[in-house]
């Protein structure tokens, strides 16, 4: 459950970002967002595994460049559905998709990360197996 709170605070602030950094994209107040953010993840979850498994040709061939506008599709869409948040053109659709996967990474490799040094280096991660026998490992 905490995941899914963290997920919708996250999508809600790189919708807040894309705002603020694209002209083309509008957010009224900060319960729109929130709810942009709602239907985005709704929308990614129910139907963009769908739109990536039809595109998948397109998308080898872009070097998975066309996910950016399966993005911008599910962003326009979630436009039409949420009065207070507004998408203005393919374009802003477009580069608004770019901002909310960058911002939506950083904050995702920054969880993932949590305060830990980079892996390779603190030597946590090893396990001694011993053998036990001809064909146990403990």
């Amino acid at each position: 459950m905490l995941f899914l709170v963290f997920r919708w605070a996250v999508l809600t602030m790189a919708i807040l970002a894309a705002s603020h950094l694209i002209p083309g994209i509008f957010v009224r107040d900060f319960p729109s967002a929130l709810s942009a953010a709602a239907v985005l993840g709704v929308l990614n979850v129910l139907f963009r595994p769908l739109l990536l498994l039809l595109t998948l040709p397109l998308n080898v061939l872009t070097l998975g460049l066309f996910t950016f506008v399966i993005n911008a599709i599910l962003l326009l869409m979630v436009s039409g559905v949420i009065s207070g948040f507004v998408v203005r053109g393919f374009g802003a659709a477009v580069l608004g998709a770019v901002v909310i996967s960058v911002v939506g990474l950083l904050f995702n490799l920054l969880a993932e990360r949590g305060g830990r040094p980079p892996r390779g280096g603190g030597g946590d991660d090893v396990i001694e197996l011993r053998q036990k026998g001809k064909d146990r490992w403990e």
